[in-house]
């Protein structure tokens, strides 16, 4: 667990930032590859930059308003200090599947059909981010109450919350979950579903895994039924997906009875 990784003269360089940028690089890697032989491919690297934008402008947004307002509207221009870590990933996939909404529909593209090449690819970003927030200190669960867990050092976020404490490795825990959805999807992906349901199942295999670590985190306020911004964020989620998986099968089967007519 590493902070700052190096200095270069009085410029530190932090392992989260280092980290992130590898997760983006990696699943960029894995999005064109996913995308091979498809008219989607060219568009990947032309969507990126938005993409990218909309999805850091979410993440500190989500982060500050949802997740850590009680300190940030204390230090109002710490707000703007998105190098010290505090990027929500929740906020960052919603802000990134905006942007990608709005780059295919201009450029007339299916949504749903981006979306199930990407799905893959995203968790395994998802997957590497969350080993920035092991090394950054972020994202750390509640104290176990025994010997068991990880206790983060002196400089960490989470270290000045609980000092020596041992606490549940809920980042980690997250980050293998990821990899073990994104192996899934990679299984059912070469199965016959009818377009954006792949996409929709990850939406709710990474939010279901999501909800019930987050009763092991110890970074966040609890709202309504003892709840986190996280697990309502996941909840919600969830709801839309499924209702969302219903509305594109029964489409999908509309389709194939005009078709047969």
């Amino acid at each position: 667990m590493r902070v700052v990784l190096f200095t270069i003269g009085n410029y530190e360089v932090h392992s989260y930032g280092v980290v992130v940028a590898l997760a983006v690089l990696l699943a960029l890697g894995m999005a064109r590859y996913l995308a091979e032989g498809t008219p989607y491919r060219e568009h990947i690297l032309n969507m990126m930059p938005y993409v990218i934008v909309s999805a850091i402008l979410s993440a500190r947004i989500w982060h500050v308003f949802f997740f850590q307002w009680e300190h940030y509207s204390k230090h109002l221009m710490e707000i703007f200090y998105i190098w010290q870590g505090g990027l929500a990933i929740q906020g960052a996939l919603i802000g990134g599947f905006i942007a990608a909404l709005f780059y295919t529909r201009k450029h007339r593209l299916s949504f749903w059909k981006l979306a199930d090449i990407l799905a893959p690819a995203i968790l395994l970003g998802q997957s590497i981010g969350r080993i920035a927030c092991f090394l950054n200190g972020d994202a750390y669960g509640s104290p176990t109450g025994s010997g068991f867990g990880i206790v983060y050092p002196e400089g960490s976020m989470a270290y000045d919350v609980y000092g020596s404490q041992t606490l549940w490795p809920a980042e980690v825990w997250e980050g293998q979950w990821d990899l073990v959805v994104f192996v899934i999807l990679i299984l059912l992906k070469n199965m016959k579903w009818p377009t954006g349901v792949l996409f929709l199942t990850y939406n709710i295999m990474y939010s279901f895994g999501r909800f019930n670590l987050e009763w092991l985190r110890g970074d966040s306020p609890r709202y309504t039924f003892d709840w986190t911004a996280g697990q309502w964020t996941s909840f919600s989620v969830i709801a839309v997906s499924l209702f969302m998986i219903v509305f594109l099968v029964q489409r999908d089967r509309k389709k194939m009875q005009f078709s047969a007519r």
